[in-house]
Protein backbone atom coordinates (compact mmCIF):
# COMPACT_ATOMS: atom_id res chain seq x y z
CA UNK A 1 0.00 0.00 0.00
CA UNK A 2 1.07 3.55 -0.74
CA UNK A 3 2.19 5.54 2.16
CA UNK A 4 0.19 8.26 0.92
CA UNK A 5 -3.67 9.18 1.42
CA UNK A 6 -6.00 12.11 0.68
CA UNK A 7 -7.31 13.93 3.48
CA UNK A 8 -10.97 12.97 3.66
CA UNK A 9 -12.01 15.56 5.84
CA UNK A 10 -12.57 17.46 2.52
CA UNK A 11 -15.52 15.40 1.55
CA UNK A 12 -18.60 16.14 3.75
CA UNK A 13 -20.97 13.48 2.72
CA UNK A 14 -20.52 9.92 2.44
CA UNK A 15 -18.21 8.38 -0.27
CA UNK A 16 -19.86 4.67 -0.51
CA UNK A 17 -23.04 3.15 0.45
CA UNK A 18 -21.30 0.81 3.35
CA UNK A 19 -22.53 2.72 5.83
CA UNK A 20 -25.79 3.06 4.86
CA UNK A 21 -29.13 1.15 5.67
CA UNK A 22 -31.51 -0.78 3.55
CA UNK A 23 -34.32 2.07 4.23
CA UNK A 24 -31.89 4.77 4.40
CA UNK A 25 -33.56 5.98 7.30
CA UNK A 26 -32.84 7.23 10.90
CA UNK A 27 -32.94 5.13 13.70
CA UNK A 28 -35.25 6.34 16.32
CA UNK A 29 -35.03 6.27 20.31
CA UNK A 30 -37.98 5.38 22.07
CA UNK A 31 -39.77 7.46 24.45
CA UNK A 32 -38.80 5.36 27.17
CA UNK A 33 -35.00 5.55 25.72
CA UNK A 34 -35.29 9.36 26.10
CA UNK A 35 -36.48 9.53 29.13
CA UNK A 36 -33.94 7.43 30.62
CA UNK A 37 -31.10 8.99 28.89
CA UNK A 38 -33.01 12.33 30.66
CA UNK A 39 -32.87 10.37 33.73
CA UNK A 40 -29.54 8.51 34.00
CA UNK A 41 -27.21 9.96 31.51
CA UNK A 42 -27.21 7.68 29.09
CA UNK A 43 -29.21 4.96 26.48
CA UNK A 44 -26.90 1.53 25.45
CA UNK A 45 -27.29 -1.55 23.07
CA UNK A 46 -28.56 0.37 20.82
CA UNK A 47 -27.80 -1.55 17.62
CA UNK A 48 -25.76 0.43 14.71
CA UNK A 49 -23.07 -2.15 13.34
CA UNK A 50 -23.95 -5.49 10.82
CA UNK A 51 -20.92 -7.95 10.70
CA UNK A 52 -20.08 -6.89 7.47
CA UNK A 53 -19.51 -3.54 8.51
CA UNK A 54 -17.65 -4.42 11.74
CA UNK A 55 -15.16 -6.11 9.51
CA UNK A 56 -14.75 -3.29 7.10
CA UNK A 57 -13.74 -1.11 10.61
CA UNK A 58 -11.53 -3.89 12.05
CA UNK A 59 -9.73 -3.90 8.72
CA UNK A 60 -8.84 -0.49 8.62
CA UNK A 61 -8.13 -0.66 12.19
CA UNK A 62 -5.56 -3.02 11.81
CA UNK A 63 -3.50 -0.88 9.68
CA UNK A 64 -3.34 1.69 12.08
CA UNK A 65 -1.33 0.03 14.71
CA UNK A 66 1.50 0.50 12.34
CA UNK A 67 2.59 3.80 13.19
CA UNK A 68 3.83 4.17 8.99
CA UNK A 69 0.43 3.71 8.19
CA UNK A 70 -0.58 5.62 4.75
CA UNK A 71 -1.90 9.10 5.85
CA UNK A 72 -0.51 8.74 9.22
CA UNK A 73 -0.14 12.29 9.28
CA UNK A 74 -3.68 13.55 9.43
CA UNK A 75 -4.05 12.28 13.00
CA UNK A 76 -4.83 15.11 16.06
CA UNK A 77 -3.71 12.60 18.14
CA UNK A 78 -1.79 9.43 17.90
CA UNK A 79 -0.89 7.14 21.14
CA UNK A 80 0.51 3.82 20.48
CA UNK A 81 0.22 3.44 24.35
CA UNK A 82 -1.64 6.20 26.62
CA UNK A 83 -1.17 4.33 29.26
CA UNK A 84 1.26 5.38 32.31
CA UNK A 85 1.41 1.41 32.78
CA UNK A 86 4.03 0.47 30.84
CA UNK A 87 2.69 -3.18 31.10
CA UNK A 88 -0.94 -2.02 30.30
CA UNK A 89 -1.72 -1.10 26.83
CA UNK A 90 -4.02 2.12 25.44
CA UNK A 91 -3.76 2.62 22.06
CA UNK A 92 -5.78 6.31 21.40
CA UNK A 93 -6.08 8.33 18.55
CA UNK A 94 -8.32 10.87 17.14
CA UNK A 95 -8.81 11.56 13.87
CA UNK A 96 -9.44 8.51 11.72
CA UNK A 97 -12.40 9.92 9.58
CA UNK A 98 -9.62 11.26 7.33
CA UNK A 99 -7.38 8.71 6.67
CA UNK A 100 -10.27 5.67 6.26
CA UNK A 101 -13.37 5.92 4.16
CA UNK A 102 -14.95 3.31 6.51
CA UNK A 103 -14.60 5.70 9.89
CA UNK A 104 -15.53 9.11 7.13
CA UNK A 105 -18.91 7.04 6.28
CA UNK A 106 -19.84 5.78 9.80
CA UNK A 107 -20.16 9.29 10.69
CA UNK A 108 -23.09 9.69 8.55
CA UNK A 109 -25.17 6.07 9.45
CA UNK A 110 -28.60 6.75 10.05
CA UNK A 111 -27.83 4.61 13.38
CA UNK A 112 -26.25 7.02 15.11
CA UNK A 113 -27.69 10.28 13.49
CA UNK A 114 -31.33 9.71 13.93
CA UNK A 115 -30.90 9.39 17.61
CA UNK A 116 -28.03 11.82 18.20
CA UNK A 117 -30.87 14.65 16.60
CA UNK A 118 -33.14 13.10 18.79
CA UNK A 119 -30.68 13.61 22.12
CA UNK A 120 -29.25 17.12 20.79
CA UNK A 121 -32.67 18.37 19.96
CA UNK A 122 -31.10 19.91 16.64
CA UNK A 123 -29.01 19.50 13.63
CA UNK A 124 -25.90 17.53 14.65
CA UNK A 125 -22.44 18.56 13.98
CA UNK A 126 -19.38 16.52 13.92
CA UNK A 127 -16.82 17.27 16.61
CA UNK A 128 -14.06 14.71 16.66
CA UNK A 129 -13.49 10.62 16.64
CA UNK A 130 -11.73 8.46 18.92
CA UNK A 131 -10.47 5.13 18.32
CA UNK A 132 -10.08 2.89 22.35
CA UNK A 133 -8.60 -0.28 21.57
CA UNK A 134 -7.55 -2.32 24.49
CA UNK A 135 -5.21 -5.64 23.60
CA UNK A 136 -5.76 -8.61 24.91
CA UNK A 137 -4.22 -9.53 28.01
CA UNK A 138 -2.54 -6.53 28.62
CA UNK A 139 -5.31 -3.72 28.19
CA UNK A 140 -4.96 -0.97 29.82
CA UNK A 141 -7.86 1.29 31.34
CA UNK A 142 -9.65 4.68 30.90
CA UNK A 143 -10.12 6.57 34.16
CA UNK A 144 -13.20 7.86 35.04
CA UNK A 145 -13.40 11.49 33.84
CA UNK A 146 -16.54 13.72 32.32
CA UNK A 147 -15.77 14.45 28.45
CA UNK A 148 -16.41 18.21 28.75
CA UNK A 149 -14.03 18.93 30.94
CA UNK A 150 -11.67 18.13 28.24
CA UNK A 151 -14.31 19.87 25.35
CA UNK A 152 -14.79 23.57 27.43
CA UNK A 153 -12.78 25.00 24.55
CA UNK A 154 -16.23 24.96 22.61
CA UNK A 155 -19.69 26.75 24.08
CA UNK A 156 -22.03 26.26 25.03
CA UNK A 157 -22.07 22.81 26.05
CA UNK A 158 -24.83 21.25 23.71
CA UNK A 159 -22.39 17.90 23.36
CA UNK A 160 -22.97 13.92 22.64
CA UNK A 161 -20.80 11.21 22.78
CA UNK A 162 -21.24 7.76 21.04
CA UNK A 163 -18.96 4.80 21.96
CA UNK A 164 -19.41 1.57 19.69
CA UNK A 165 -18.26 -1.78 20.22
CA UNK A 166 -16.29 -3.85 17.39
CA UNK A 167 -15.94 -6.13 19.83
CA UNK A 168 -18.73 -7.88 22.27
CA UNK A 169 -17.65 -5.55 25.92
CA UNK A 170 -18.00 -7.07 28.91
CA UNK A 171 -17.01 -6.70 32.55
CA UNK A 172 -14.34 -8.85 32.12
CA UNK A 173 -12.25 -6.89 29.07
CA UNK A 174 -13.01 -3.25 30.07
CA UNK A 175 -16.47 -2.46 29.06
CA UNK A 176 -17.80 1.10 29.62
CA UNK A 177 -18.89 1.94 33.61
CA UNK A 178 -21.29 4.92 34.02
CA UNK A 179 -21.72 6.51 37.49
CA UNK A 180 -26.06 7.25 36.72
CA UNK A 181 -27.12 10.42 37.42
CA UNK A 182 -23.50 12.07 37.66
CA UNK A 183 -24.96 13.99 34.51
CA UNK A 184 -26.47 16.16 36.78
CA UNK A 185 -23.06 16.97 38.69
CA UNK A 186 -20.86 20.27 37.79
CA UNK A 187 -18.11 20.24 35.93
CA UNK A 188 -15.18 18.32 37.27
CA UNK A 189 -11.50 18.59 36.92
CA UNK A 190 -9.48 16.83 34.69
CA UNK A 191 -7.57 14.12 37.03
CA UNK A 192 -6.21 12.22 34.14
CA UNK A 193 -7.59 10.16 31.21
CA UNK A 194 -5.64 6.68 31.51
CA UNK A 195 -3.54 4.60 34.25
CA UNK A 196 -4.85 6.03 37.56
CA UNK A 197 -9.04 5.00 38.43
CA UNK A 198 -8.74 6.24 41.65
CA UNK A 199 -7.85 9.98 41.25
CA UNK A 200 -10.77 11.38 40.59
CA UNK A 201 -11.47 10.90 44.62
CA UNK A 202 -9.94 13.98 44.98
CA UNK A 203 -12.20 16.14 42.96
CA UNK A 204 -15.69 14.10 44.27
CA UNK A 205 -17.83 15.35 47.21
CA UNK A 206 -18.82 12.88 50.15
CA UNK A 207 -22.08 12.71 48.76
CA UNK A 208 -20.73 12.24 44.98
CA UNK A 209 -17.98 9.66 46.24
CA UNK A 210 -21.22 7.66 47.99
CA UNK A 211 -23.18 7.87 44.70
CA UNK A 212 -19.76 6.52 42.87
CA UNK A 213 -19.93 3.08 44.89
CA UNK A 214 -22.33 1.73 42.42
CA UNK A 215 -21.45 1.86 38.94
CA UNK A 216 -23.09 0.40 35.59
CA UNK A 217 -21.39 -2.03 33.81
CA UNK A 218 -22.44 -1.54 29.91
CA UNK A 219 -22.49 -4.95 28.63
CA UNK A 220 -22.83 -4.93 24.91
CA UNK A 221 -22.84 -7.16 21.49
CA UNK A 222 -20.11 -6.23 18.99
CA UNK A 223 -21.66 -3.21 16.39
CA UNK A 224 -24.40 -2.29 19.79
CA UNK A 225 -23.44 1.57 20.93
CA UNK A 226 -24.20 3.54 24.06
CA UNK A 227 -25.24 7.28 24.01
CA UNK A 228 -23.74 9.19 26.72
CA UNK A 229 -23.97 13.32 28.31
CA UNK A 230 -21.13 15.78 28.20
CA UNK A 231 -21.29 15.51 31.99
CA UNK A 232 -21.56 12.13 32.69
CA UNK A 233 -18.96 9.96 34.72
CA UNK A 234 -17.58 7.03 33.27
CA UNK A 235 -14.24 5.11 32.98
CA UNK A 236 -13.35 1.35 32.31
CA UNK A 237 -11.24 -0.99 33.94
CA UNK A 238 -8.30 -3.04 32.05
CA UNK A 239 -8.78 -5.74 29.64
CA UNK A 240 -7.10 -9.80 30.54
CA UNK A 241 -8.68 -11.92 28.65
CA UNK A 242 -7.17 -13.96 25.36
CA UNK A 243 -9.33 -10.88 23.25
CA UNK A 244 -9.13 -7.24 22.07
CA UNK A 245 -11.70 -4.93 23.33
CA UNK A 246 -12.15 -2.38 20.53
CA UNK A 247 -14.40 0.99 20.25
CA UNK A 248 -14.80 3.71 18.27
CA UNK A 249 -15.97 6.97 19.37
CA UNK A 250 -18.16 9.63 17.53
CA UNK A 251 -18.73 12.74 19.09
CA UNK A 252 -20.80 15.10 18.38
CA UNK A 253 -22.24 18.90 18.98
CA UNK A 254 -25.44 20.86 18.33
CA UNK A 255 -25.39 23.12 15.69
CA UNK A 256 -24.51 26.64 16.25
CA UNK A 257 -21.87 25.32 19.05
CA UNK A 258 -18.69 27.74 18.97
CA UNK A 259 -14.95 27.96 19.96
CA UNK A 260 -14.20 29.44 22.77
CA UNK A 261 -10.41 29.65 22.24
CA UNK A 262 -7.90 31.29 20.16
CA UNK A 263 -5.55 27.87 20.25
CA UNK A 264 -6.09 25.62 17.44
CA UNK A 265 -9.39 23.13 18.47
CA UNK A 266 -7.79 20.20 17.33
CA UNK A 267 -3.79 19.65 16.78
CA UNK A 268 -3.52 20.67 12.42
CA UNK A 269 -6.53 22.20 11.82
CA UNK A 270 -6.94 26.13 11.32
CA UNK A 271 -7.82 28.56 14.57
CA UNK A 272 -11.50 29.21 14.80
CA UNK A 273 -12.03 32.23 16.34
CA UNK A 274 -13.19 32.68 19.72
CA UNK A 275 -17.66 33.19 19.29
CA UNK A 276 -17.45 32.20 16.00
CA UNK A 277 -19.55 29.15 14.74
CA UNK A 278 -17.72 25.61 14.83
CA UNK A 279 -18.71 24.57 10.83
CA UNK A 280 -16.79 23.95 7.55
CA UNK A 281 -14.44 20.93 6.89
CA UNK A 282 -13.64 19.71 10.21
CA UNK A 283 -17.11 20.24 11.76
CA UNK A 284 -19.44 19.04 8.88
CA UNK A 285 -23.56 18.90 9.54
CA UNK A 286 -23.90 15.23 9.82
CA UNK A 287 -28.19 16.04 9.52
CA UNK A 288 -29.46 14.97 6.83
CA UNK A 289 -31.89 17.91 5.32
CA UNK A 290 -35.76 17.80 6.87
CA UNK A 291 -34.68 14.88 9.50
CA UNK A 292 -35.49 17.23 12.17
Amino acid sequence: MSRHASDLSALSSPISSDFGLESDAPIALSGQQLEHFQKYGYVSGIRILSEQQIELLCGDLQEFFDPDHAGHEYWHEYHRNESSDSDRVLFHALGAWRIRKTFHDLLWHPGFTGPAEQLLGGPVRFWHDQLFCKPARHGGSVAWHQDYSYWTRTQPMAHLTCWIGLDDSTRDNGCLLYVPGSHTWDLLPITGLAGDMNAIRDVLTDEQWEQFQNPIAIEMAAGEASFHHPLMVHGSRANSTPHPRRATVINAFRDGVCSSTDQPLLEGIPIVSPGKKMDGQFFPLLSRPGSI
